[in-house]
């Protein structure tokens, strides 16, 4: 009964610590900090109305995520963001929500076509039958997602990460919470920015040469998406100044 009223009084949700990680993270990764000095644990209890216990906690975790810094006689210090870990799913998930930004969305896909289109060519080789089947699957969701029967947001992260998931490589595997984050916002956007949703024919292409073991066809075809991509962003830019 105490954790729930206290719930209720700090506006957090049930799980404190998460709930005021997710509060001070946002904050963190917008700027809210930037001008004015880290609140200490027990500030922190206050303005949220929960224990120190709870605050020494969401402190402990939002340090492990490169976010704080506990110094001797500085106090707690918001790190520079070239310290934060941006493979973390929640940091790179408070980036993409606050302003949005073109150069974020360049440097995500940078990261992609470095990424998926070696996914894709290993999937072709290393793949196995349930990897194929869910690869195939994901496909079968977008088309059923053209006919408005599944979600083609979803559908086309489930593409994606099914790739990643076939490709036999165990740090390409690991990366895929980190790229069905992103891709959310960044599908999103592109969708929102082109007036258009994900090419079908296009995944259909990469699917097909996975399942042919056809590994150069395979990455050609994913460099393809995310080049269109690429070139939807670069529609979106206002033009330089003559």
């Amino acid at each position: 009964m105490a954790v729930t009223a206290q719930a209720h009084r700090s506006g957090l949700g049930r799980n404190l610590t998460h709930g005021l990680v997710d509060t001070l993270g946002r904050a963190i990764v917008v700027g809210e900090y930037d001008a004015t000095a880290f609140p200490t644990e027990a500030e922190l209890a206050k303005q949220h109305k929960v224990s120190r216990s709870v605050t020494r906690e969401a402190v402990k975790m939002l340090t492990a995520k490169g976010l704080l810094s506990a110094r001797p006689r500085q106090g707690t210090i918001v790190r520079l963001r070239e310290y934060w870990n941006l493979f973390d799913t929640d940091i790179l998930r408070w980036l993409l929500e606050r302003r949005f930004s073109l150069d974020l969305l360049v440097q995500f896909n940078q990261l992609r076509i470095a990424l998926e289109p070696e996914a894709a060519a290993l999937a072709a080789t290393h793949a196995t039958e349930e990897e194929r089947a869910a690869i195939r699957a994901g496909l079968d969701r977008m088309r059923d997602a053209e006919r408005g029967e599944d979600e083609l947001l979803a559908a086309d992260i489930a593409f994606h990460v099914a790739i990643l998931e076939g490709s036999g490589n165990p740090f390409y595997r690991q990366l895929s919470d980190m790229v069905e984050t992103a891709l959310r916002t960044s599908i999103r956007f592109t969708n929102r920015i082109d007036g258009r949703t994900a090419s079908v024919a296009a995944h259909a292409a990469v699917c097909e040469a996975i399942l042919a073991g056809d590994a150069s066809g395979a990455r050609l075809a994913m460099q393809r998406i995310i080049a269109d991509v690429f070139a939807i962003i670069d529609g979106a830019k206002p033009p330089a100044p003559e």
